[in-house]
């Protein structure tokens, strides 16, 4: 994203944020709380609030989250109403909400008065229905992008990352993906600084770009937690080590052909893949987190040289340590 803003610091942004009944309370508030934030900071240095914010519903009534918290929502605003950007919530009762088509028709003329449109976590499936998403790359959480693809073939989903965009229109995953997505939206409108200040006030571990993993390989090993939980707490403590297949075989305790096969089938991953996987998540941390020079964290993280690591990256991440580094170091 651009470390400038690309529109003048004092224009006023309305953000229409759609909720509908068994919506996930959090892909509303997370992004609104982003913006909201954004505005405190503007207002604390002597300038206008930059956004307006409205949650609206079909009707205009009060709706009740999938959590049971009632959301408070305004009415669908009248045609040729201006807004900035309009953004589509996720939740349970998204089915239900693009089986509505009134609602599905009002997304699709609406989205084409917004400059930017933008979906939360299943809220793809509302944009997919109004056609809005055809032709386009899109996100969804990780466990729907399946299906997503399945009901709208037009659409062309990405599994991985945090959020997409493509265009004027943005989707991103699930749930704590939208408060990402919403750090993307101040960083275009009012610069990097601005969006940095506003993630350090919420908290946020680190600003995550769209192109981040949904969720990293340590994570995803814990589904063979059972089976091989005791060796991938090993390989985090040895990653500097000698990570052989023998060694991983004799640390198991089983032969070499029976540790890669049980692996593989627990996993989804060769041993030596998940270890430079691991290797990789490891190196990622310490460059956005620390100093540490390219040299130190390579041998650190058990790569040997930087030069290995770096063919790693770009295999990978298809991109170099020193430029994900300047990209996502904090």
């Amino acid at each position: 994203m651009p470390k400038t803003p690309r529109s003048p610091p004092n224009q006023i942004r309305v953000i229409e944020v759609l909720a509908y009944p068994a919506v996930q309370l959090l892909d509303v508030t997370g992004p609104l709380q982003v913006f909201a934030t954004a505005n405190d900071h503007v207002a604390q240095a002597g300038g206008m609030p930059p956004y307006v914010l409205r949650v609206i519903a079909k009707g205009g009534q009060s709706v009740t989250a999938s959590a049971g918290l009632g959301i408070t929502a305004g009415p669908l605003p009248r045609r040729g109403t201006a807004l900035d950007t309009l953004l589509i919530a996720g939740g349970p009762g998204v089915d239900a909400a693009a089986a509505d088509p009134e609602l599905v028709k009002w997304i699709g003329e609406r989205a084409g008065k917004a400059r930017r449109v933008a979906s939360v976590c299943t809220g793809a499936f509302l944009l997919a229905a109004s056609g809005v998403l055809d032709g386009r790359r899109a996100a969804t959480h990780w466990s729907c992008c399946a299906e997503l693809a399945r009901r709208f073939p037009k659409v062309r989903v990405e599994a991985d990352p945090i959020f997409v965009r493509d265009g004027s229109v943005w989707t991103s995953a699930g749930v704590t993906a939208g408060i990402d997505l919403a750090l993307a939206f101040v960083e275009e409108d009012l610069g990097r600084t601005i969006a940095l200040a506003v993630a350090r006030y919420l908290v946020v571990f680190l600003k995550r770009p769209g192109g981040q993993a949904q969720f990293s390989t340590a994570l995803s090993l814990q589904a063979a937690e059972d089976k091989f939980g005791a060796l991938h707490d090993w390989i985090a403590k040895h990653l500097a080590d000698d990570i052989s297949l023998p060694a991983l075989a004799r640390q198991a305790g089983m032969s070499e052909r029976s540790f890669s096969r049980r692996y593989a089938e627990a996993t989804g991953l060769t041993p030596v893949h998940a270890v430079e996987r691991l290797r990789i998540e490891a190196a990622r941390r310490l460059l956005s987190e620390s100093r540490l020079p390219v040299k130190r964290i390579s041998q650190r993280c058990g790569f040997g040289s930087e030069e290995t690591m770096r063919r790693s990256f770009l295999r990978l991440l298809a991109t170099t340590p020193q430029d994900y580094r300047s990209r996502f170091s904090a």
